[in-house]
């Protein structure tokens, strides 16, 4: 079966071919990083502009890439939300338009979905039940997927997301946008215990909490201001091991109190070198299979949402097509029926 899908929930600009859940014939990804860093987050109005512009060709790149035609395609799958509205919108609206023009399926995606799934491209042999660990700059959750389609959310973030905290760290220390990636380089060539701060364990609950690290950032650097790159380093690092410490305990903690086995990352925050450490080490000390997808399928990318939309269809089939799907933003990440 083979899947043309379409992710715009954000600010990046991508399609994917997938056939059969894991074989991804193509993935395009169109970043609009160089159109945000200016202003130091992404700007709504904006992405939707680079959306407009980049969708066609996107699309027609990825088919192209794949060696295939809308003869060879079976269904169309497109992120429906969470996400930014206008973003959103620009992807539904070639995914239905392409829909009706060739009579093709379309299978509706969550975005978390997408990035739960991410991990099942590289590796055939995970399989539910496990534990989903999602860590990007809008979303941190702990996910027990019991089956296809069938979920229980156990904790999300209160505030702050992983990503957001690295992000505005990095505004903070004088650092380039996106943070996270440059707080993680920087964190390589600096003491992770120069300075100590607190992990928000959050005990009796699976939710998390970015925001007070943040604060406690900005309130160190207010009484210790910058004095030199070396400086630099060992905060980036320090806050680095913090975060990380506290998503690895969390995820090990949920995995063990509901007995699974399996933990699978997915999100722009796995890319993370201290997270992919950590994980992979307790889990191989803890006899618990840790999967991580590579960088490409961390970032937001259509290949998860194909891959989400295969194993959607194999437990719903089809049941939506471009007329009967008027509205496609408020779905929410909910068990299948």
């Amino acid at each position: 079966m083979n899947i043309l899908a379409i992710e715009t929930s954000c600010d990046e600009t991508s399609a994917s071919v997938v056939s059969n859940g894991t074989d991804v014939k193509s993935a395009i990804i169109s970043s609009q990083i160089a159109v945000h860093a200016k202003f130091f987050g992404v700007v709504p109005e904006l992405a939707s502009r680079e959306h407009i512009k980049n969708i066609n060709p996107v699309i027609a790149a990825s088919l192209k890439k794949a060696g295939f035609s809308f003869d060879n395609i079976d269904a169309i799958a497109f992120t429906s939300g969470p996400g930014l509205a206008g973003a959103l919108l620009v992807g539904a609206t070639a995914a239905k338009t392409l829909a009706s023009v060739y009579s093709k399926p379309l299978i509706p995606v969550n975005h978390l979905e997408g990035h739960l799934y991410s991990s099942f491209i590289e590796n055939k042999s995970l399989r539910p039940p496990f534990l989903s660990v999602i860590i990007s700059g809008g979303h941190t959750e702990l996910i027990v997927v019991q089956d296809f389609g069938k979920y229980k959310i156990l904790g999300a973030t209160r505030d702050d997301a992983a990503g957001e905290a690295f992000d505005k760290a990095a505004k903070m220390l004088g650092l380039s946008y996106p943070g996270g990636p440059v707080i993680d380089k920087r964190a390589a060539d600096g003491n992770p215990e120069a300075v100590h701060f607190t992990r928000p364990y959050l005990k009796g609950s699976w939710d998390f909490s970015f925001s007070g690290i943040k604060t406690a950032l900005l309130n160190y650097l207010k009484q210790n201001p910058v004095k030199n790159e070396r400086y630099i380093n060992d905060i980036c690092a320090s806050f680095r091991a913090a975060i990380a410490e506290t998503l690895c305990f969390k995820s090990f903690e949920a995995a063990k109190t509901f007995g699974l086995k399996r933990i699978a990352l997915g999100g722009g925050v796995s890319s993370n070198a201290l997270i992919r450490k950590l994980f992979l080490d307790v889990g191989k000390k803890n006899k618990i299979e840790v999967f991580i997808p590579s960088s490409l399928y961390c970032t937001d990318n259509a290949a998860m949402i194909g891959c989400a939309a295969y194993f959607k269809q194999r437990v719903l089939g089809f049941k939506y097509n471009a007329q009967q799907l008027k509205s496609s933003s408020s779905l929410q990440l909910t068990n299948w029926k």
